[in-house]
Protein backbone atom coordinates (compact mmCIF):
# COMPACT_ATOMS: atom_id res chain seq x y z
CA UNK A 1 0.00 0.00 0.00
CA UNK A 2 2.66 2.41 1.01
CA UNK A 3 4.57 1.60 -2.79
CA UNK A 4 1.17 2.97 -4.38
CA UNK A 5 0.56 5.98 -1.91
CA UNK A 6 4.28 6.86 -3.21
CA UNK A 7 3.51 6.15 -6.51
CA UNK A 8 0.27 8.48 -6.72
CA UNK A 9 1.95 11.11 -4.71
CA UNK A 10 4.59 11.17 -7.40
CA UNK A 11 1.94 11.48 -10.08
CA UNK A 12 0.08 14.36 -8.12
CA UNK A 13 -2.73 12.07 -7.59
CA UNK A 14 -4.63 12.87 -4.76
CA UNK A 15 -7.96 10.65 -2.66
CA UNK A 16 -9.69 11.37 0.09
CA UNK A 17 -9.85 8.02 0.85
CA UNK A 18 -7.89 4.52 -0.98
CA UNK A 19 -9.47 0.78 0.30
CA UNK A 20 -8.08 -2.14 -1.11
CA UNK A 21 -10.27 -4.80 -2.32
CA UNK A 22 -9.99 -8.35 -2.21
CA UNK A 23 -9.25 -9.90 -5.33
CA UNK A 24 -11.20 -13.25 -4.11
CA UNK A 25 -14.19 -10.33 -3.63
CA UNK A 26 -14.61 -10.55 -7.56
CA UNK A 27 -13.86 -13.75 -8.40
CA UNK A 28 -10.24 -14.26 -9.72
CA UNK A 29 -6.96 -15.74 -8.62
CA UNK A 30 -4.29 -13.32 -9.81
CA UNK A 31 -2.18 -12.10 -7.40
CA UNK A 32 -2.85 -8.52 -7.70
CA UNK A 33 -3.38 -5.73 -5.56
CA UNK A 34 -6.85 -3.26 -6.30
CA UNK A 35 -8.00 -0.09 -4.49
CA UNK A 36 -10.44 1.70 -4.89
CA UNK A 37 -10.34 5.57 -4.23
CA UNK A 38 -12.08 8.48 -4.11
CA UNK A 39 -10.51 11.76 -5.27
CA UNK A 40 -11.24 15.20 -4.57
CA UNK A 41 -14.09 15.79 -6.75
CA UNK A 42 -16.20 12.73 -5.49
CA UNK A 43 -15.05 10.19 -8.48
CA UNK A 44 -14.01 6.29 -7.96
CA UNK A 45 -10.97 5.39 -9.21
CA UNK A 46 -9.58 1.94 -9.75
CA UNK A 47 -5.87 1.80 -9.14
CA UNK A 48 -4.23 -2.01 -10.02
CA UNK A 49 -1.00 -3.00 -8.94
CA UNK A 50 0.85 -5.70 -10.84
CA UNK A 51 3.94 -7.45 -9.68
CA UNK A 52 5.22 -9.98 -11.30
CA UNK A 53 8.33 -11.29 -13.52
CA UNK A 54 6.57 -12.64 -16.40
CA UNK A 55 5.90 -10.91 -19.33
CA UNK A 56 2.08 -9.19 -19.77
CA UNK A 57 0.50 -10.22 -23.13
CA UNK A 58 -2.76 -9.25 -24.10
CA UNK A 59 -4.37 -11.81 -23.21
CA UNK A 60 -4.05 -10.48 -19.51
CA UNK A 61 -4.36 -6.93 -20.70
CA UNK A 62 -8.24 -8.32 -21.35
CA UNK A 63 -8.30 -10.23 -17.92
CA UNK A 64 -7.26 -7.01 -16.16
CA UNK A 65 -9.74 -4.66 -17.80
CA UNK A 66 -12.28 -7.44 -16.82
CA UNK A 67 -11.66 -6.66 -12.99
CA UNK A 68 -12.58 -2.93 -13.11
CA UNK A 69 -16.25 -4.02 -14.99
CA UNK A 70 -16.46 -6.41 -12.30
CA UNK A 71 -15.19 -3.88 -9.25
CA UNK A 72 -17.95 -1.58 -10.90
CA UNK A 73 -20.42 -4.29 -10.23
CA UNK A 74 -19.01 -5.08 -7.03
CA UNK A 75 -19.64 -1.56 -5.83
CA UNK A 76 -22.32 -0.35 -7.66
CA UNK A 77 -21.15 2.38 -9.18
CA UNK A 78 -19.37 3.57 -12.26
CA UNK A 79 -15.23 4.15 -12.21
CA UNK A 80 -14.19 6.81 -13.82
CA UNK A 81 -10.46 6.77 -13.55
CA UNK A 82 -8.68 3.90 -14.43
CA UNK A 83 -4.98 3.32 -13.62
CA UNK A 84 -2.70 0.31 -13.47
CA UNK A 85 1.13 0.43 -11.87
CA UNK A 86 2.67 -2.68 -13.94
CA UNK A 87 6.24 -3.78 -12.42
CA UNK A 88 6.89 -6.31 -14.91
CA UNK A 89 7.56 -6.92 -18.86
CA UNK A 90 4.76 -5.46 -20.99
CA UNK A 91 3.53 -6.66 -24.39
CA UNK A 92 3.38 -3.22 -26.50
CA UNK A 93 0.14 -4.28 -28.07
CA UNK A 94 -1.28 -4.82 -24.32
CA UNK A 95 -0.01 -1.28 -23.57
CA UNK A 96 -1.44 0.16 -26.95
CA UNK A 97 -4.82 -1.40 -25.56
CA UNK A 98 -4.95 -0.16 -22.64
CA UNK A 99 -4.32 3.37 -23.50
CA UNK A 100 -7.00 2.62 -26.30
CA UNK A 101 -9.38 1.49 -23.20
CA UNK A 102 -8.67 4.89 -21.45
CA UNK A 103 -6.28 3.46 -18.86
CA UNK A 104 -3.52 5.50 -17.44
CA UNK A 105 -0.39 3.16 -17.62
CA UNK A 106 2.28 3.11 -15.65
CA UNK A 107 5.08 0.93 -16.68
CA UNK A 108 8.59 0.07 -14.53
CA UNK A 109 10.28 -2.86 -15.64
CA UNK A 110 11.96 -4.63 -12.39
Amino acid sequence: MKEIIHLLQEKNLLFKSINTIEVKSLGSRKKIDIYLGVDLKKYYACILHVKKKSRILQKEAIELMALHEKLEILNDSKINKKYIYIQAPLCSKAKALMEEQHWTVWHEVP
